[in-house]
């Protein structure tokens, strides 16, 4: 990772939060009931105001994921559209919004590719993962622009106990795919840290199924990533810390739309590929100031590379996104039925691409409030941020939320929230394509939810809402992006979690109907009904777990002219523990080898979509030696 001389310094500032414990966020990243992202600080998931989904590194163990996105596509109300199999680019849509409404974090740092609003989520190594808290509804109160969707954070791998934790995981499969993973964990009672590595590389697929000859090869992928986490208690009140992850590879694709040539003005054959380099350091100091006063610091720093090349041509192209951040957050304890956020953020935005932009830096400073009463009958939250950007102006989002507890086990909370989305550098700036007159995109949502704990091992946590999208930044019959677009997304979803005769189960349901409010089209590549679930069981050293996943059929255009046909996929999983230092794990993904498809292309007047992985397996052998 190749970092700048700001970026350097983060490594030697701390960062984090603390509350009343040592290393309470590291610790609060291990528990399933918690919730960080939020409002930036440890609290009870049931005290959140948002609708939330939470994966610990026991789930993703459990799991069996090979990937973040894979992960994703069990929370209710998000759908992932990839281009073809491992490593391809996904759309991410959190309740019927597009991938760059919808804010992606890594310890609290944006990744988003600031030219295109791509967030790259198919190289962040699940292995260098520790948790993920999927935020669903808008949250731009507390994090500004692109959070009209929700917010997704990854959290990096982090040390847990004192002394020395090893492990090793080796992997091979389908599509000569190979995992491999080390990682080393351990401290002491001052001092917590994490070290992990990982090596990911796979033949893949064609992702095409009619395109030139050129393309008939298989898409190989190589993903090497490492990851960092430090933290060191100054005293029981002030902690700092750093976090580091980079993932970078090789990443190969098809083009079946070829490359066009200006001089003969035909379309040529192409074998592209990409090397890419997906980053984030993050450093911090986090203080007890008093017993009604917190506060933290965070620096941050990430960049997301590309280069792109062609086997058949000496063309080469760059585009290459940085960001420094900065956030202050001071957490007020009133008394107690009153709590007060106050903070303030700093963020610079920096393009270096191969083509020439009209501008290729701005920045973005924000201060924001939200207060919380809290009292037997009712509670609320009441939210103001106020943002300034170098090129868009100033942008005001409000947030407030009524929450009613009916009885000890059932919840109803009401809210609305405002949210909006700035202009990437690609809609202002780039050459003949951009609308430097663009302003931002804006939504109003209002939310219903219930959550009920039905039994003692039965939890069910439902949302209705609506989303209401203005200024949405199409592109217009002269090519350059316009606000003209406006839309609609109604949708109803419900999460249940229960044990049942010793197996765990989670059910998740989606319905949505997201429209354009001009033609009343359905918005492109969002089917409207969505189901996942997991089923897992340990029978003592033995676990088995099955998945299912149904997608109903959907549009790739706006006009609704080029359907996408729904699908189901089935996969089983199972893990045995040998002893206490040995675990054998073995899981088929698409178990009835579905073939589908969540998105299209054109080749020669017609239409095809993007081939995804048939039926796939994959044995691991995991290895955490005692010392």
């Amino acid at each position: 990772m190749k970092l700048s001389p700001f970026a350097l310094t983060l490594t030697l500032l701390p960062s984090g939060p603390l509350l009343a414990d040592t290393f309470e966020r590291d610790q609060a990243l291990k528990l399933p009931d918690v919730l960080i992202s939020a409002n930036r600080q440890v609290e009870a998931r049931n005290d959140s105001s948002a609708a939330n989904t939470v994966f610990t590194r026991d789930d993703i163990d459990r799991l069996q994921p090979d990937s973040v996105t894979d992960l994703l596509r069990r929370v209710p109300g998000v759908q992932v559209a990839q281009t073809g199999g491992r490593g391809s680019l996904p759309g991410i849509y959190i309740r019927g919004t597009q991938s760059a409404q919808s804010l992606v974090l890594v310890d609290g740092q944006r990744i988003g590719n600031s030219s295109s609003g791509d967030s790259n989520l198919q190289h962040i190594n699940i292995e260098q993962v520790e948790r993920v808290e999927v935020l669903r509804g808008s949250r731009s109160v507390i994090y500004g622009s692109d959070a009209i969707g929700g917010v997704i954070q990854i959290f990096t791998r982090r040390g847990s106990e004192p002394g020395l934790r090893p492990q090793m995981h080796v992997g091979f499969g389908s599509h000569q795919t190979w995992e491999r993973s080390v990682n080393l964990s351990g401290g002491d009672e001052q001092t917590r840290f994490n070290l992990g590595a990982s090596l990911d590389e796979t033949a893949g697929i064609d992702r095409t199924h009619e395109s030139y000859p050129s393309d008939s090869d298989h898409d190989a992928y190589r993903n090497k990533s490492f990851s960092i986490s430090v933290s060191h208690a100054l005293s029981d009140d002030v902690e700092i810390g750093a976090n580091v992850l980079d993932n970078g590879g090789k990443s190969e694709y098809d083009n079946p739309f070829g490359r066009f040539d200006l001089n003969t003005f035909e379309s040529v054959q192409e074998q592209p590929y990409n090397r890419f380099d997906v980053s984030s350091v993050s450093s911090y100091v986090d203080a007890r100031v008093n017993d009604l006063w917190k506060t933290r610091i965070e620096l941050g720093h990430s960049e997301n590379r590309e280069k792109t090349f062609d086997k058949l041509s000496d063309e080469r192209s760059v585009f290459n996104t940085y960001r420094d951040s900065l956030n202050w957050q001071n957490d007020l304890t009133l008394n107690e039925s009153n709590s007060l956020i106050l903070g303030g953020d700093w963020y610079e935005d920096r393009v270096n691409s191969s083509t020439a932009f009209d501008e290729n830096s701005r920045w973005n400073r924000a201060a924001f409030i939200q207060h919380r009463y809290q009292a037997d009958s009712f509670s609320t939250e009441l939210g103001l941020r106020r943002d300034q950007n170098q090129q868009f102006g100033g942008q005001n989002s409000w947030s407030g939320t009524l929450t009613l507890p009916l009885n000890p086990n059932n919840d109803v909370l009401l809210t609305y929230s405002e949210g909006f989305r700035a202009p990437t550098f690609n809609d202002l700036y780039y050459p003949d394509f951009s609308n430097p007159d663009l302003k931002p995109e804006t939504s109003k949502s209002y939310e219903l939810q219930w959550r009920s704990q039905l039994t003692e091992n039965s939890r069910l946590e439902a949302s209705l809402y609506r989303t209401d999208l203005e200024d949405a930044i199409i592109f217009g019959s002269n090519s350059r992006p316009e606000n003209v677009a406006s839309a609609r997304i109604n949708g109803v979803e419900a999460a249940l979690k229960q044990e049942l005769f010793g197996w765990q189960s989670n059910l998740g349901v989606a319905i949505i109907d997201p429209r354009d409010r001009d033609s009343g089209h359905t918005l492109a590549r969002r089917a409207r009904r969505t189901v996942s679930l997991d089923l897992d069981r340990q029978f003592d050293r033995l676990g088995l777990g099955v998945s299912w996943q149904a997608v109903s059929s959907s549009y790739d255009d706006l006009s609704n002219q080029q359907p996408l046909g729904g699908y189901a996929l089935l996969g089983l999983r199972s893990s045995w523990a040998l002893n206490r230092e040995i675990k054998l794990e073995l899981k088929v993904d698409n178990l009835l080898d579905k073939g589908y498809s969540r998105t299209l292309y054109s080749h020669d007047g017609s239409q095809y979509g993007y081939r995804e992985e048939g039926r796939a397996w994959m044995f691991g052998v995991t290895w955490t030696p005692e010392i």
